[in-house]
């Protein structure tokens, strides 16, 4: 089964190695085409974002807080920063995938598009921008809104940022939406038990300050139920506790470490279940190659909302701790390599993810669940790929996948593309 596993990395590199494409930077989407400049200033390689793309992000997607209005129509209102147009970007996602495992070939399959958004952002008025993101196809299904903000910059001056809306609170840690793997960085998808909060999408607030340099804190306020539909009372949460996240990350040159903590909780009925996340995570770059690591402990009090023991029951298991208690532990580890650096054609990416429960309590909404075992203990997958810069705004990519606990591998090969 290695074999295969090897052999059929060794084609996809061949096949990207024949991608070969005249150096170009003709693409413009949404906040290029405002600025008349190559995607490339903000995006090495394509979606992943420079110091410099970070920055502009910061800045409410202005090159610099206060700027003079650009691309704007003239409206002799001075309350009234109106937009020449409605900024707007898509982004598509196409894949060829097949599944092997000890038996073979499981199936081979046209993921042609896997995923296609419509993007937007840009200024409402001075010092205060949106952001939103319409999944018009995700895996075969309309999606809806994931990330949708609005953003007040440097409020009263003092440097502060603050964030409505809807966001994930891990984005202060590795963004999975800027990531080159097609696999996912699982460890910020996991749930527990009944509990639906995760370190992806949520509803709230998200404050960002800067108290030194090179040093970040951001502290979010979330319902903590993820961005479901409302309840027929027009609500989204369905208590009234709210979750807390803290990070603060403090850069050293080409060192960044960081640390996180994510506490809140859950009622169902009269019961309740509190929990806590929190972990270092640690980047750094060397020569041309980046390392990212991530580890995060989870503690969820009572997961699956019991109020007394069933013998049997996988979901209370009596031990010297406390038998409704889980513990979740979980690492992802990442490393980029460059040959020629951010601005080159070829990178080339390793990824990690482990995730472990101590008992069965772990979801990852990948079609996992079953009647028999309808929870995980453990979620482990490495993945290799290499991925190609056809053009600014165009990349092919192939990947191999290799599930460590079910013994599968996974073959991927596509593009990925915005415009």
């Amino acid at each position: 089964m290695r074999r295969i596993v090897f052999a059929a990395l060794g084609v996809f590199m061949g096949l990207l190695w024949t991608f070969t494409a005249p150096d170009a930077g003709d693409a413009i989407p949404a906040f290029a085409r405002k600025y008349k400049v190559s995607c490339s200033l903000c995006h090495q390689p394509f979606p992943r974002l420079t110091p410099l793309g970070e920055m502009f992000a910061g800045n409410g997607f202005e090159l610099g807080i206060g700027e003079p209005p650009v691309d704007t129509v003239e409206t002799q209102d001075p309350n009234l920063r109106l937009q020449a147009a409605v900024p707007l970007a898509v982004r598509v996602d196409a894949y060829m995938s097949s599944l092997f495992n000890d038996d073979g070939a499981e199936g081979f399959d046209l993921q042609t598009p896997w995923g296609v958004k419509l993007l937007s952002g840009g200024q409402v008025s001075d010092l205060i921008s949106y952001y939103m993101y319409f999944y018009l196809s995700e895996r075969g299904e309309v999606a809806g809104l994931e990330d949708s903000y609005i953003q007040f910059t440097d409020i009263g001056g003092t440097g502060f940022n603050l964030m409505v809306g809807q966001f994930q609170v891990s984005d202060p840690l590795f963004k999975r939406e800027l990531r080159l793997e097609v696999e996912d960085y699982h460890v910020y998808r996991a749930r527990v038990g009944e509990v639906r909060s995760d370190l992806a999408y949520e509803r709230g607030l998200m404050g960002v300050y800067s108290p030194v340099a090179e040093g970040d804190l951001i502290v979010q306020v979330v319902n903590g139920q993820g961005i479901g539909e409302s309840t027929g009372d027009r609500l989204y949460d369905t208590d009234n506790r709210k979750n807390v996240a803290v990070r603060y990350s403090q850069g050293f040159g080409r060192l960044r470490a960081g640390a996180f903590v994510y506490f809140g909780g859950e009622s169902s009925g009269n019961l309740d279940s509190n929990s806590l996340t929190w972990g270092p995570d640690l980047s750094f770059t060397t020569g041309n190659t980046e390392v990212n690591l991530q580890y995060l402990r989870r503690t969820d009090e009572n997961p699956f909302f019991l109020d007394d023991c069933t013998p049997g029951d996988f979901r209370c298991v009596a031990a010297d701790a406390d038998p409704f208690e889980t513990t979740t532990d979980g690492v992802l580890g990442e490393v980029i390599y460059s040959p020629k650096g951010p601005l080159g054609r070829w990178h080339f990416t390793g990824l990690y993810n482990w995730i472990e429960a101590d008992r069965p309590a772990l979801s990852l909404r990948l079609g996992e669940q079953n009647d028999a075992v309808p929870y995980l203990t453990r979620y482990q997958t490495a993945a290799l790929g290499a991925t190609y810069v056809m053009r600014t705004n165009v990349r092919a990519l192939g990947e191999v996948m290799w599930d460590l606990e079910l013994e599968q591998a996974r073959f991927t090969l596509g593009f990925v593309t915005g415009f």
